[in-house]
């Protein structure tokens, strides 16, 4: 699966938000896009329309695809439960990338050889894999854990060293001489770092590490093997009883696609929020 790399962002060609925003802001331009994605997905629809579905089966099935209903042992499943684990899994991975980059940044040797083995372990290595030796192998080691704290961590442990390298790259596309600048006038470091860098890194940083949750949404999709009821487990479950398989996966995959266009919104909102100085000075007068 292709992930968003830091090498592209070390020195990202100097474009003006306001030069792509000037186009891209119209009210013109706006409502040819919705016609173009409301041509699309009629297109799409008349594809599915064309397939014989039973959707009596899909409404039947909706309800628990969605987690409106409990499992029967009274936990939650579906679209919840994938939601409850993306979101723990981008907690826990966040830390662990602010950590990982700072320690790629460090000057000390043991910090920065701790930060490259672990990147390099962990995106050197497949995610599946690393989900079945968290979840199946570590008993050997007499590690024994959950399905749901196996899937969380093996999605926190893989996804925190692409971010690493996301904030990394954020991080050192900042000109050096801002920071000389701010410590000749004596501004702390913590100020240096909050309101210097972190504004300016971060309108660099959103757009992939926006991309890097998206896909972690989907990923998420893979502890369906340790038994966990989630969307991607009940669409197999339900496709195998019924021997409705496309019914079942294309529910499925209208809920991950809603689900990430609700990402890909709110990546949108804080793009606009962060590059609102940047589109005032590009803006045309």
């Amino acid at each position: 699966m292709p992930r968003p790399s830091a090498a592209g962002m070390e020195n990202p060609a100097p474009v003006p938000a306001g030069a792509m925003a000037s186009g891209q802001g119209n009210a013109g331009f706006r409502l040819r896009t919705i016609m173009t994605w409301a041509l699309l997905l009629a297109l799409l629809l008349g594809l599915f329309s064309r397939m014989d579905l039973d959707f009596a089966l899909i409404g039947q099935k909706l309800p628990f695809m969605l987690g409106l209903r409990l499992s029967p042992d009274g936990f939650i499943q579906g679209a919840v439960l994938t939601l409850v684990i993306t979101a723990l899994a981008m907690l826990f991975c966040t830390v662990l990338g602010v950590i990982t980059a700072a320690g790629r940044l460090s000057s000390s040797a043991v910090a920065f050889g701790c930060a490259t083995f672990y990147i390099s372990l962990f995106r050197g290595t497949p995610l599946l894999v690393q989900v079945l030796i968290i979840y199946l192998a570590l008993p050997q080691a007499g590690i024994v854990l959950g399905a749901f704290s196996s899937g969380i961590i093996a999605l926190s442990l893989n996804y925190g060293a692409y971010l690493a390298e996301t904030l990394r790259g954020g991080v050192i596309a900042i000109p050096r001489g801002q920071t000389e600048a701010a410590m000749a006038l004596g501004l702390p470091r913590g100020v240096i770092i909050t309101h210097i860098i972190a504004p300016q890194a971060l309108r660099i940083i959103v757009p992939p590490v926006g991309s890097l949750f998206i896909s972690m949404l989907k990923d998420s999709s893979l502890v369906s093997l340790m038994g966990l009821w989630e969307l991607n487990f009940l669409a197999q479950s339900y496709g195998r009883s019924t021997y409705h398989y496309m019914e079942m996966l294309t529910t499925a995959a209208a809920i991950y696609w809603l689900m990430s266009i609700v990402l890909e919104l709110f990546q949108g909102r804080l793009e606009r929020h962060f590059g609102q100085g940047y589109q005032r000075l590009g803006s045309p007068r």
